[in-house]
């Protein structure tokens, strides 16, 4: 069923692999704070260890907003809502198209797609947008207290070492403001949304701790409103173990559990409070939950010490790092070959404490907000594909299953357009609900994402156990897309209206036909669903492989794939979508790849590389890849452009405000996989020069399809 896993070279050492990567800082990098986290719950800290500069990682916003910050406190289920008399319904944003089916009401955009009050959108689309929207659930910062002052600047904050310990999962800081030296020991419990922190200090005063807690904001990179304490409420209680604060902000509500031994914790204000150590030590932990009934993921009420905490993480860790895959380019003279080993081991913590949790990750996962928190479905294949790839398919496994939440409202949508089966949004909260848009209903390559993501947890996995519970997600998903394929003449054909990856063409998104990507992923994705009814012991669906089959062919001009099949044929900005016809979609005999590699050529000649996104570099990798040419599937992929450029923290930025965005991270394990460890019936790496620039060691990856 498989190919056994590809081992090169010798056995990797694992753990000194991952610690030459810990990432250190010896002062403030305002765009790369560190983040702690389990996938559900994060934590992203200063050079304090704490949150205690936030003005020093600023986080500007998209449009008009006001500025947020880069260190946040978010959780997969901590949401919030504006109140309004009556919740808009979607139907105030309906627009009638014409397709080939007939006319199809999409939920369009009136203005532009920022949908605020200044650019032309409604009111009720505006709150369709922005609600409900990711909640900075609390900030937790040093206090002036700690050292007698009034005010704890940036500049007051040296010298500085921090380290963060991938192997460990533990943040230590050290650093010193006025007289005191200060240590702070900062780690994310690994099963349950738990911050713990231990503060030594030689200081005459005792360590002291503020804990705050904002309203909710609509901004586009600002989870936290400041400025309105009335609206919303921070009930304290003592209890036996610490304190309890309950939060109330409209119909949101949820429990913060402080437990402290030894210190005090006293009301500085609504929603504000002080925690004191005593003998220059302050060790304790905050358990966030959105219920005061239970806590953890176990429904235990007791939380965790600072040390069962600490030795919880380094035990999650160790097997993360010691279990699923890695690769080792460590006696590689290439000198590019640090710097990629740097952004894969990176890219595999930054994924799993973003992006591995009940639901989608946004696109920032859950460091700062874009696009409100709400996350893109499109960018779920980018952001955790990679997960059973390399070995950890329980990290895709949470996510997945969402969609069977969102399962009946994706049917509904279906129907309502005249289709069976079950059509997948694009922008939405953790209730699936579309948001208003004159891009984002309009786009179709994330339908196939479900049969494609339960193909690779099927490769890692062979359990047809889990095949049968996934089964329902493939077989919907392939239902709507063969429906919504029609038929003509020259065969089966993709919109109008559509939007295709490379969004440019949504002013015209009316008159789009067949785009080259969507039409090689429709036939991969159908063909490979009847594969599964197969696997299953269940008949196949006629119409499913009469579609795949039928798909019309791309569009040729000038002997390169042209990105749609209507004028202009090819805008040659943003996403260079047709690529990934073959390299992202396995080679199925409908794309040829002499024409590919040509359009390969030309990308590469001309494209306007300010306008890509970080998994363009990956997508072009992967290309180029099974096209034979591994000397560009490097420069691809380590392309000294903007939007691929990868920080300190590993992170790769795109612009200020969009300052990390973990579909590049994702992308980069997923090239990396194929390169590495190969697709079925490839040579070993396939994506490395064999010219001995690159010693490539691989353990536990799976080849791609």
């Amino acid at each position: 069923m498989l190919r056994p896993l590809n081992r090169k070279n010798a056995v990797i050492d694992r753990k000194a692999l991952v610690r030459r990567h810990n990432v250190t800082f010896d002062d403030i990098d305002p765009r790369a704070p560190l983040t702690l986290g389990n996938g559900d719950f994060a934590f992203t800290a200063d050079v304090t260890g704490l949150q205690t500069v936030p003005d020093a990682y600023p986080a500007p916003g998209r449009y008009v907003e006001q500025p947020g910050t880069l260190l946040g406190t978010q959780s997969s289920w901590g949401w919030h809502s504006t109140p309004v008399e009556t919740e808009p319904a979607l139907r105030t944003s309906l627009k009638e198209y014409a397709s080939p089916h007939g006319p199809v009401r999409y939920v369009d955009l009136a203005g532009k797609t920022s949908a605020t009050a200044l650019d032309g959108g409604t009111a009720q689309e505006t709150w369709l947008r922005n609600n409900p929207h990711r909640l900075m659930l609390g900030a937790v910062a040093l206090a002036p207290e700690s050292v007698g002052s009034g005010e704890i600047r940036a500049g007051d904050i040296r010298p500085v070492r921090q380290e963060l310990d991938l192997w460990t999962g533990e943040l230590s800081s050290s650093f010193r403001i006025g007289a005191a030296a200060f240590d702070v020991r900062t780690v994310v419990h690994p099963d349950r949304d738990t911050l713990a922190v231990s503060i030594r200090s030689t200081g005459s005063h005792p360590p002291a701790v503020r804990i705050a807690f904002p309203h909710g904001s609509e901004d586009w990179g600002n989870a936290a409103d400041w400025t309105h304490p009335e609206r919303h409420s921070s009930e304290l209680q003592s209890g036996t173990g610490g304190w309890e604060i309950r939060r109330t902000l409209d119909a949101t509500k949820y429990c913060v559990h402080v437990c402290a031994p030894g210190a005090t914790l006293v009301r500085r204000g609504a929603h504000d409070f002080l925690l004191s150590g005593q003998a220059g030590e302050a060790t304790f932990t905050i358990d966030f939950s959105p219920s005061c009934e239970s806590r953890g993921r176990h429904g235990s009420r007791d939380a965790p010490s600072f040390d069962d905490t600490s030795l919880a993480a380094a035990r999650h860790w160790e097997r993360h790092w010691s279990q699923g895959g890695m690769v080792d380019f460590s006696g590689s003279t290439d000198p590019r070959a640090v710097e990629l080993e740097r952004r894969v081991i990176l890219s595999q913590y930054l994924t799993a404490v973003n992006g591995s949790g009940a639901v989608p990750p946004q696109e920032t996962g859950l460091m700062v907000n874009s696009w409100r928190g709400r996350f893109h479905l499109e960018m779920h294949w980018w952001h955790a594909a990679h997960f059973p790839v390399w070995g950890r398919p329980k990290l895709l496994e949470r996510s997945l299953n969402w969609y069977f939440y969102i399962l009946t409202r994706s049917r509904e949508t279906a129907r309502e357009q005249g289709f069976p089966g079950a059509r997948w949004p694009k922008q939405v909260g953790p209730d699936g609900r579309e948001s208003p848009s004159d891009i984002g209903p309009f786009l179709i390559w994330q339908q196939p994402h479900p049969i494609y993501l339960a193909e690779l947890m099927w490769r890692c996995t062979g359990s047809l156990e889990d095949a049968g519970r996934l089964a329902p997600l493939v077989f919907e998903t392939a239902a709507f897309m063969a429906a919504y394929a029609a038929r003509t003449p020259d065969g089966a054909t993709l919109g109008p209206p559509l939007v295709p990856a490379q969004e440019s063409y949504g002013f015209m998104r009316g008159d789009v036909e067949n785009p080259t990507f969507e039409l090689a992923y429709w036939r991969w994705a159908l063909e490979t669903a009847q594969k599964w009814r197969r696997r299953l012991g269940l008949p196949e669906v006629p119409e499913w492989s009469e579609t795949a089959r039928g798909m019309v062919s791309p569009h040729v001009a000038g002997g390169v794939y042209s990105a749609i099949s209507v004028p202009p044929f090819t805008i040659r900005t943003d996403h260079p979508s047709m690529l990934a016809a073959l390299g992202f979609v396995p080679a199925t005999g409908f794309i040829d790849p002499g024409t590919m590699s040509r359009t390969l050529d030309s990308v590469l000649a001309d494209w306007d590389w300010d306008s890509t996104w970080g998994w363009d570099y990956p997508m072009i990798a992967m290309t180029a890849t099974r096209l034979g040419r591994p000397d560009d599937a490097l420069d691809a992929l380590l392309m000294d452009r903007g939007k691929n450029t990868y920080l300190a923290n590993g992170h790769n930025f795109q612009t200020d405000a969009l300052p990390v965005y973990l579909p590049g991270n994702g992308g980069l394990l997923a090239a990396v996989a194929l390169m590495a460890a190969g697709y079925d019936g490839s040579a070993a790496s396939p994506g490395f020069p064999a010219d001995g620039g690159w010693q490539v060691a691989v353990e536990g990856i799976h080849p791609m399809p």
